[in-house]
């Protein structure tokens, strides 16, 4: 009788690969290509306008949906997998493929009326503008009888009854 080596990653490895093929059978197809995935953004506030910055490597502009509802700024698409190669021999796929959604709530004074994309060098790049902030007024309260004055007040003072 051979003695052999108990190896305990071996048998976590066959594990493994007994798990994602029950998932492959269930989805109809490899894991990897069912996995979404987010891109990464930068988000940065000026004083005119909120700017969205989005790595969109290696996809059409119109595979890319921007939409604003509610106040709420939703960058959404999907990276689709076209490489074709002759032998499948890949060795190493590390780029995500798939459907992506993000939603990002905009700060007020945000105009989503006004929003523009554009899209260059895998980079896109969304702005949306700031309303003019209102300035406050002062209202004259009249007194029966008597001329119109303005009344002002620090918010400090008590109301004596």
């Amino acid at each position: 009788m051979a003695i052999v080596r108990w190896d305990p990653f071996r048998e976590l490895t066959a594990l493994q690969s007994e798990v994602n093929r029950l998932f492959s059978r269930v989805g109809g197809g490899d894991v990897a290509e069912r996995q979404s995935w987010t891109p990464s953004v930068d988000l940065v506030e000026s004083k005119d306008a909120i700017t969205l910055k989005a790595d969109l490597a290696g996809m059409d502009p119109s595979d890319i949906s921007v939409e604003v509802e509610d106040n709420v700024l939703t960058l959404a698409g999907e990276r689709r997998f076209q490489e074709e190669v002759q032998e499948d021999r890949y060795y190493r796929i590390e780029r995500r493929y798939g459907s992506f959604s993000r939603s990002i709530a905009l700060p007020q004074g945000a105009d989503p009326e006004n929003v523009s994309a554009d899209y260059e060098n895998g980079v896109l790049v969304v702005t949306v503008p700031k309303v003019d902030a209102v300035k406050p007024r002062r209202i004259a309260v009249g007194v029966k009888g008597s001329a119109h004055a303005t009344v002002e007040s620090t918010g400090t003072e008590k109301i004596e009854e």
